[in-house]
């Protein structure tokens, strides 16, 4: 008889840090491909920006399809299926830089937009899977490690992109991805199942994750009835979502936070190589090393923020500090508009890059506050709302890179929605907690 609880959360939440990472890997691609892209292209830095935001318009129209596919149909389906088509879009990206430079720049960016469809459910699913599988006192952990994925795709992939781009080509580059995207597949399919259905926990474990808030129930095995309820995705379920102050401040907060992820997923490496003058090979390790101060700083920011819930303070005290706080120290990007100096440049860079990951806590608050029907609906709504950020922050620093000539306007732009983040979480969102909707019987009509 076992007398410990298994840790399998602890796996699963390691395997949601990879399939992240690789997801926002495939961004990445672009943002360092982009600087041969738009030499072999011949674009501007407007249509690079436009290029840039390819992913974001479909991505952010899949979101709440994707929260109600992720409701209906299960975590393990969709991810699993949404892995398998990134990574076959990937491999036609790269294939798609055969045709001449007018139809490459206008089919590379159709393949941007199913891939950014296809993607829709990862975060929607992470949210729900750690709701799932996590106690409400880890879940600030739990998240941040997921969450950390993000800097981590550019420690990991911006060298290796970089180096590929430099020896073979930017083609390679999303060759390279699409193959390694497969072999991400086949172990998610080994390792992903639902809390009460999987092969290695113990009742321990599951009675542990169901006393300390875990919805254990949402994904049952495969195969009962309670697998496939009713449809709620309907405009009456999403009115009642966006009718709730709180969840508002959340929504806004998280499209300021996320501007600051797109310029750094998108622009950071050019605004090294044009504005800084860096080679494409430096560009990719100099890239890694503030997402690497971000990941250590995303994870740090979930570890306090459940040490501060451990030490007795509130729910909204605990996410709202490391929030405030990483928000603040983002701002210290505006100094490398006055210095030449790289080392310094780098720096502050870096400490921005922390701060950034260290009060990314949304989808920490999403798990703490989604009412228990709708989670993929309002981790959908969630991450389409904050995700418009990646339509609107490569296009607008496109047009002010073009209308100046400089960057130093798109670092303000940057730092601005810095700070109204805090202004979202810290006057708008108020007492955070969870929220308790009631729906009326379905409409018949989905949103």
């Amino acid at each position: 008889m076992q007398t410990k609880p298994t840790r399998v959360r602890y796996l699963i939440v390691l395997m949601l840090f990879a399939a992240s990472a690789f997801s926002y890997g495939d961004r990445v691609a672009l943002s360092i491909a982009g600087i041969s892209i738009s030499r072999d292209l011949h674009l501007n830095a407007l249509k690079l920006g436009y290029l840039f935001s390819g992913f974001s318009w479909a991505y952010v129209a899949g979101q709440l399809p994707a929260g109600g596919l992720l409701d209906r149909y299960g975590s393990k389906r969709v991810y699993g299926v949404s892995i398998i088509c990134w990574s076959l879009l990937a491999l036609l990206v790269g294939f798609a830089g055969y045709f001449p430079a007018a139809i490459a720049f206008t089919v590379i960016f159709l393949l941007r937009l199913l891939s950014g469809f296809a993607q829709s459910p990862v975060f929607p699913g992470n949210g729900r899977i750690v709701a799932s599988w996590f106690p409400a006192a880890e879940r600030g952990t739990a998240s941040a490690i997921f969450n950390a994925s993000q800097y981590f795709a550019l420690v990991l992939f911006a060298p290796i992109m970089g180096w590929i781009a430099h020896v073979s080509g930017w083609k390679e580059c999303f060759w390279f991805l699409g193959a390694l995207g497969f072999v991400l597949a086949f172990l998610w399919k080994k390792v992903i199942h639902g809390v009460k259905s999987h092969p290695r926990i113990n009742q321990l474990e599951i009675d542990h994750i169901e006393r300390g808030g875990g919805l254990t129930n949402i994904d049952l095995k495969e195969g009962t009835a309670q697998q496939r309820p009713a449809n709620q995705l309907t405009w009456s379920a999403i009115r009642m979502l966006l009718g709730n102050r709180m969840l508002v401040g959340i929504y806004l907060g998280q499209y300021c936070i996320t501007t600051l992820t797109w310029f750094f997923l998108t622009w950071f490496p050019v605004y090294l190589s044009e504005a800084r003058h860096m080679s494409i090979v430096k560009v990719g390790i100099m890239a890694a090393l503030p997402a690497l101060c971000g990941s250590v700083g995303g994870i740090l920011g979930g570890v306090a923020s459940d040490r501060l819930l451990h030490a007795g303070h509130s729910l909204t005290f605990a996410r709202k500090l490391p929030i405030v706080a990483g928000m603040l120290l983002a701002v210290t990007m505006l100094g490398c508009n006055y210095t030449n100096v790289q080392w310094l440049v780098m720096l502050l860079l870096s400490f921005a890059f922390f701060g950034k990951g260290f009060g990314a806590l949304g989808w920490t608050v999403i798990a703490d506050t989604s009412p228990k029907s709708l989670i993929g609906i309002n981790g959908g709504l969630f991450n389409l709302i904050g995700n418009l950020a990646g339509i609107t922050t490569p296009i607008v620093i496109g047009y002010i890179v073009k209308q100046t000539g400089s960057f130093n306007g798109a670092l303000i732009f940057v730092v601005a929605t810095a700070l109204m983040a805090i202004v979202a979480y810290l006057p708008i969102v108020g007492e955070i907690k969870r929220v308790d909707l009631k729906l009326p019987e379905p409409e018949g009509g989905a949103a």
